[in-house]
């Protein structure tokens, strides 16, 4: 792979060079260099380097100042105030930076590989088995699919685990109405995946109704049922085969809900509760027998003297209960048993909602106890935060209900395709009513996306569709139709040639377009590590920005040279690459025409 140095840290290594010549003392200081509305760097740590040594900062900056090697990469060096540094890098290295970027024969833009890159199970996307999925599971889904696609860019081996919630005690109750009504998740075969999937949801939730009215109305029935979840955790033949049929009723509608938001859920990645069972006796044994868990009033419990209850007592996280029934926390402790020793994973991201962050700090805890969790093998939360309707409450329907996930996508999409079609009806190139159904999909679909990863996952936020499919504001619609944009531009240069001239002086919207474009593999790299999707949308959206201004202040086509037109035709071709990739690490298509 062709790894490409970046423009900040050239210059970054330079400064260090420099300060450690003009202060052997702080060989391995760091000179804190920013970007800069003043420069294009700004490098602010010789004050309290100075400071510390207690020598004159300015006279520190003057030295470090004559001993920068200039070179090709910068050009200027100025000392400010009390001492900062004003730094100005060379037109020519920006154009041969994004050259050599351009030119990365795996298509990589020159982002390297994390070389302390490792194995990281990421669980996401969680819905329940015979349960609709609600906007609830709207940010694990994104945000997670998110975070594993940064993951794995950045060099990261990343294991996908779903989560879902399929056992427990109402599947007695349902697979025994199924029993005695064996036709009742019969359904026709749909004209699409997502119809099927739609109509399999509709079965599994007029099949729970009704069993829920026998299991509350006939006593008689409601001991059958309990039998039959005896019968479940025990194994038996035929009522396994009918607990499977819920699961894959509920797997094909919960891949139709995937596929509508444009994710790949992969079979083998989808490991519920249920695909821990057979460790849970021996996941309660090792607890026991360490002394992590000890038994009280008959339940197995983990005592933590900072979770106490209203009333001071301590508040337990329960592993079996003292009936002999396994909770949450048995299946959570036993998917990290096979997380940590089976798949070998060095880190576990947990994508849920906040809300939840009090049970996963008593599990993790608890594992560390177990010596499962370490130093070396850690375990985190990436808790999100609520969804909110316009009102600043939690989104509900008029009705007060929670709202279907596929209610609003296909909102979205219907809000999207008005847009699109609207703004096709003034373009050069007009989409056909079949191009305007495709790209209102992606548009819709992007603009929920967008919406939810731009905002820090732990903050919540407002579901607000006029905005999210607005082209104007940090919206992925005004990033979409950016790119588009370069599309176009590059479709009318024909056969026009596009290539680097590191000769040629640039334009100040040309270097604001180039700087930025250079940062790319640095947010990336800071996105990985922080497991923050919003912060490659902020980038996104500033790149965006600044090729506005690049397109609004430096004719393209039209340019006064043959050799600026084939540079500018270069800088399109490199911000709408960055784009698309940005973009796809965010689940989010960048169509060519809109």
């Amino acid at each position: 792979m062709t790894s490409v140095t970046s423009l900040t840290a050239s210059v970054n290594q330079r400064l260090a060079d420099a300060l450690s010549a003009a202060m052997p003392d702080a060989a391995s200081a760091d000179p804190l260099l920013r970007r800069s509305d003043r420069a294009d760097f700004q490098a602010n740590g010789i004050l309290a380097l100075a400071k510390k040594a207690k020598a004159n900062p300015r006279e520190v900056a003057e030295r470090v100042v004559g001993g920068i090697d200039n070179g090709a990469v910068i050009k200027d060096v100025e000392v400010s105030g009390p001492g900062f540094l004003n730094i100005t890098v060379t037109d020519r290295a920006i154009t041969e930076n994004l050259a050599a970027r351009l030119a990365d024969t795996e298509q990589r833009l020159g982002v390297p590989h994390n070389p302390g890159a490792g194995t990281t199970v990421v669980d996401y996307a969680q819905p329940n088995v015979a349960k609709e999925m609600h906007v609830g599971h709207l940010r694990s889904a994104v945000i997670g699919d998110s975070v594993a696609q940064i993951l794995r860019f950045t060099g990261e081996t990343v294991v996908a685990r779903h989560h879902i919630g399929d056992w427990g005690t109402q599947f007695g109750m349902l697979i025994q109405y199924l029993i005695e009504h064996p036709h009742e998740l019969d359904h026709k075969e749909a004209d699409s995946a997502a119809a099927s999937g739609e109509e399999a949801m509709s079965n599994l939730n007029r099949l729970y109704k009704a069993a829920r009215v026998a299991f509350d109305s006939d006593e008689e029935f409601k001991g059958r049922a309990r039998r039959r979840v005896v019968a479940l955790q025990a194994g038996d033949t035929e009522t396994l085969a009918r607990w499977q049929k819920f699961v894959d009723e509920s797997k094909v509608y919960f891949y139709s809900v995937f596929d509508k938001l444009d994710m790949v859920i992969e079979d083998a990645d989808v490991v519920g509760e249920s695909g821990y069972n057979d460790m849970l006796d021996e996941t309660c044994r090792l607890l026991e027998e360490s002394g992590v868990a000890v038994i009280s009033e008959g339940a197995l419990c983990v005592f933590f003297d900072d979770v106490k209850g209203p009333d001071g007592n301590p508040v337990p996280l329960i592993v079996r209960k003292s009936d002999g029934g396994y909770g949450y926390a048995a299946t959570d402790l036993s998917a990290i048993r096979n997380r940590v020793f089976d798949l070998k994973a060095s880190t576990l991201l947990y994508v849920v909602d906040a809300r939840q962050s009090l049970h996963f700090k008593m599990v993790f805890e608890t594992a560390r106890r177990a010596g499962w969790l370490n130093d070396d093998v850690t375990a985190s939360q990436l808790a999100f935060g609520t969804v909110l309707g316009k009102d600043g409450k939690p989104f509900k329907t008029r009705e007060g209900e929670t709202v279907r996930l596929v209610d609003l996508l296909d909102e979205a999409i219907d809000r999207a395709s008005a847009v699109v079609r609207e703004k096709s009806q003034d373009s050069p190139e007009p989409l056909t009513e079949e191009e305007i159904a495709e790209r209102g999909a992606q548009v819709g679909i992007g603009a929920v996306k967008y919406a939810d990863l731009s905002t820090s996952a732990n903050r919540d936020y407002k579901f607000d569709l006029d905005q999210m499919v607005s082209l104007n504001g940090d919206t992925s619609v005004y990033l979409q139709y950016a790119y588009a944009r370069i599309k176009s531009i590059l479709r009318r240069a024909g056969d026009a040639t596009l290539a680097a001239h590191p000769e040629l002086e640039l334009a100040p919207a040309e270097r604001a377009l180039g700087l930025h474009l250079d940062g790319f593999a640095e947010t990336l790299a800071e996105a990985a590590a922080d497991h923050a999707p919003h912060k490659l949308t902020a980038y996104l959206y500033q790149l965006a920005s600044y090729y506005t201004a690049f397109y609004d202040k430096c004719p393209v086509l039209k340019a006064e040279t043959p050799a600026q037109v084939e540079n500018r035709l270069f800088l399109c071709e490199i911000t709408a690459r960055t784009l698309h990739q940005g973009m796809a690490l965010l689940g989010i298509r960048t169509p060519e025409r809109l």
